[in-house]
């Protein structure tokens, strides 16, 4: 039986003309929301024997492949008796400089529904037209062509044509992964106690098309646990696609070699990890256009042969592989990585690609999404990660900067920003004495000054006039970030401006990430959040947009009692008493080393309190050799780190690190190479304005609003760091909890039941 290949009619299109730019005035600054809506108003100028949303679908014969072209025709429009394709856009650039040529793509969409048209009603000829409208000023700009069935079968005949290479490589792959799945065993002799029940659980949650919250302890396996019935799941067709969500580079090198062991075992898939762009951009500036970029220049000329390339050839797709290629091909690794996600079958990235409205990947369409499974990984994290990412700042300095700048260069630029450099001055002013200040509803002269400019801003940035874009180009983006958090305010958030000396910055801060969280995952097939510490569940579910009918699987621990020895040395590290608390802290340190040498980590809440700790210890002179986190460590400093805690070393070892750092977490410390840990004070994040009116806003809402702010986030971080220490069946050690308040209930009922033994020193 012959398969059958759809194609979304923006897919087909976008693939053959491909054409894009940093700054897009066609999707990037506008929210789908928002392009709904000027659709919505275009269409309701239709005449009443016009037609909307209409969907069109055609069957294609093309080198023995049979192709399913769908999709919704923005406009059927008739005038007595002759049809007119309407193609909407809408756009936030000037209509002056946009013509028939501005996107080659939209031509080609409304082509494809000629066509889907025309195959039905036997036509002879149709017009098509481009629709733009300027969203700001609802100015409104047409372009009509019109076509006969010999020019508008051509033109599909090229789209096929430009697109059949790839989709015969793609069914020629998923015949052999499908196949390579079937004969796939799990990976090791056995399961680990515990990870046929995750796993288990994890493959029903994908047959039933639910949330799962699952909290597994350290050491189980949970990555192999989850991505193995996915991919199961995929090789008997419940399943298209996989995103594995991490919040750190650990765990994504954690996922990657799971697939390694599983491309060992004869999988084929096809799995690509995304890196930031910071990290890959081969030029180190970041700045994406031919005239500071080789690699920009032509890109999308040169994308779709690199695709093929990388695909035919490789099928671990990591940064390095995508690095090899992006040379050899000339074009931009980053937006290489982009454009390879939409061809994965497993895509392992960070959580914005999902959840973050400034980056997420938007050309995965609905019937793809219901397709796919959400796999997050450290779940934990992604509660605060949630908050920021839905947040926004704007601060006076970037626009006080521009008006300079712009004088007498563009007065357009110029005059806005003075406009907003003079709102950040009035909120000064209206702040007086204090150093923060709330307001009660949205700002709306500011909200329309931030539209103005990004219009105003994006006009200059196309213009190619700008001798030195990037102040303006990052201002640009911030601003488009306020616009488009401004659209999600609710009253999940709060709206508080900040002056320090000179500076003021205007925040929207997203109290509560339930939600949205909640909104960007409902379109895929599956939610799978797992951690090992995702306790209380409660809390979990509720910050993570879960439900309550969600399922939730607590796995409990392979470990046994007797590998860890866990003791409580009752101080106060309460931040008065911490003075007091250093040289207990490194009594206790010095001691359980010279009882039991070895390697050991320390956490602290802060650098500030690890410093303090540190110059006593240095001062004590112990012979002891020790290692310390510093800010800011690249990833040559953290494998360096890491790699000083040998098994059978010579003599003792302790690193100094902070709770909720890189250490604490993903870190995989097996056998000898960790024999304790020691954790100060119970993790409780720094007292501060922020955390406040976290804490106000849930209290308000009938929750414990200080363990909301404090006291779960706090304890996450200290479950995370002695998790660090048991690793395997085999792994024994030392886990000291240096705070009085473990001996309180509060505190008691979060640690994990394997600690719950512990003996006071």
């Amino acid at each position: 039986m012959q398969k059958v290949v759809k194609i979304p009619v923006r897919t087909l299109a976008e693939y053959v003309y491909k054409s894009g730019s940093i700054v897009s005035g066609f999707s990037s600054t506008s929210s789908f929301t928002e392009g709904s809506r000027i659709h919505r108003e275009v269409q309701k100028t239709y005449n009443e024997q016009d037609q909307s949303e209409v969907y069109l679908k055609a069957e294609i014969e093309y080198e023995n492949l049979h192709f399913m072209i769908e999709g919704r025709c923005d406009g059927l429009l008739e005038n007595n008796g002759h049809m007119t394709i309407d193609e909407i856009k809408s756009t936030s650039l000037s209509l002056d400089v946009i013509n028939e040529e501005s996107n080659l793509a939209h031509w080609a969409q409304a082509e494809c529904y000629a066509y889907m048209y025309m195959q039905d009603h036997e036509l002879d000829c149709i017009d098509i037209q481009l629709t733009y409208v300027q969203k700001s000023s609802g100015e409104i700009k047409r372009f009509r062509k019109t076509q006969t069935t010999d020019e508008i079968n051509e033109a599909m005949r090229y789209m096929l044509s430009m697109f059949a290479p790839y989709a015969k490589l793609r069914l020629a792959h998923e015949l052999k992964r499908n196949q390579s799945i079937k004969e796939l065993a799990f990976p090791f002799p056995h399961y680990r106690k515990g990870q046929r029940q995750l796993a288990g659980s994890v493959y029903k949650t994908i047959l039933e098309k639910k949330t799962i919250f699952a909290s597994a302890p350290t050491g189980i396996g949970k990555t192999i646990s989850t991505i193995f019935p996915a991919i199961k799941a995929i090789g008997e067709e419940h399943l298209g696609k996989i995103f594995y969500l991490t919040a750190k580079t650990t765990t994504r090198q954690t996922a990657e070699e799971a697939y390694s062991q599983l491309f060992s075992e004869g999988l084929q898939m096809k799995v690509v990890t995304i890196t930031a762009k910071d990290k890959v951009c081969f030029t180190g500036q970041g700045i994406c256009n031919k005239e500071h970029c080789e690699f920009a220049d032509g890109y999308y000329d040169k994308i779709n042969d690199a695709i093929l390339d990388i695909l035919q050839n490789e099928n671990s797709i990591n940064r390095h592989c995508i690095d090899r290629y992006a040379f050899e091909h000339k074009i931009c690794p980053f937006e290489f990585s982009l454009d390879l996600a939409y061809s994965a079958d497993t895509v392992i990235c960070d959580y914005n690609y999902i959840f973050d409205p400034k980056v997420s990947l938007k050309r995965l369409f609905d019937d793809q999404k219901k397709a796919t499974v959400l796999l997050v990984d450290e779940a934990h994290n992604l509660v605060d990660r949630g908050r920021d990412m839905y947040s926004s700042t704007l601060e006076k300095a970037p626009f006080l900067q521009l008006k300079r700048e712009f004088k007498g260069k563009n007065e357009n630029i110029h005059k806005i920003s003075k406009l907003i450099n003079d709102y950040f001055i009035k909120v000064k002013k209206q702040a007086e004495a204090s150093k923060t200040i709330e307001f009660v509803e949205p700002l709306g002269e500011f909200n329309q000054l931030v539209s103005d400019f990004i219009e105003l801003a994006e006009q200059e940035l196309l213009s190619e006039r700008s001798e030195n874009p990037e102040l303006l180009l990052e201002t640009y983006f911030a601003a488009q970030n306020w616009q488009r958090i401004s659209k999600l305010y609710d009253e999940r958030f709060i709206l508080y401006a900040e002056i320090q000396r000179n500076e003021v910055k205007i925040k929207q801060f997203c109290l509560d990430p339930s939600y949205l969280i909640k909104q960007a995952g409902k379109s895929f097939k599956a939610r799978v959040f797992f951690s090992a510490t995702l306790s209380p569940t409660g809390y979990y579910r509720d910050l993570l947009g879960g439900e309550e009918d969600d399922y939730i699987v607590r796995i409990p621990s392979p470990f046994s009692q007797e590998q860890t020895q866990v003791m409580v040395k009752p101080i106060s590290t309460r931040f008065k008493d911490r003075e007091n608390s250093i040289k207990p802290i490194v009594k206790t340190l010095v001691e359980t080393i010279q009882t039991k040498p070895g390697n050991y980590l320390i956490f602290f809440p802060s650098y500030l309190y690890l410093n303090s700790v540190l110059e006593e210890w240095n001062l004590g002179n112990y012979g002891i050799p020790s290692i310390v986190q510093d800010t800011g460590m690249g990833d040559t400093e953290r494998e360096a780190y890491l790699e000083s805690f040998k098994p059978g070393r010579s003599d003792s070892l302790v690193g100094f690190a902070v709770l909720g750092g890189i250490f604490s977490e993903g870190v995989d410390l097996k056998g000898d190479r960790l024999n304790g840990v020691l954790i100060v004070g119970v993790g409780l994040p720094q007292i501060g304005f922020e955390r406040d009116l976290i804490k106000r806003h849930f209290s308000s809402h009938g929750k414990n609003g200080y363990d909301y702010a404090y006291v779960y986030p706090g304890m996450n971080k200290v479950l995370q760091a002695g998790g660090r220490l048991i690793r395997s069946e085999k792994d024994t050690g030392t886990i000291i909890l240096m705070d009085d308040r473990y001996l309180q209930s509060k505190y008691q009922f979060l640690l994990p039941d394997l600690w719950k033994s512990y003996r006071i020193t």
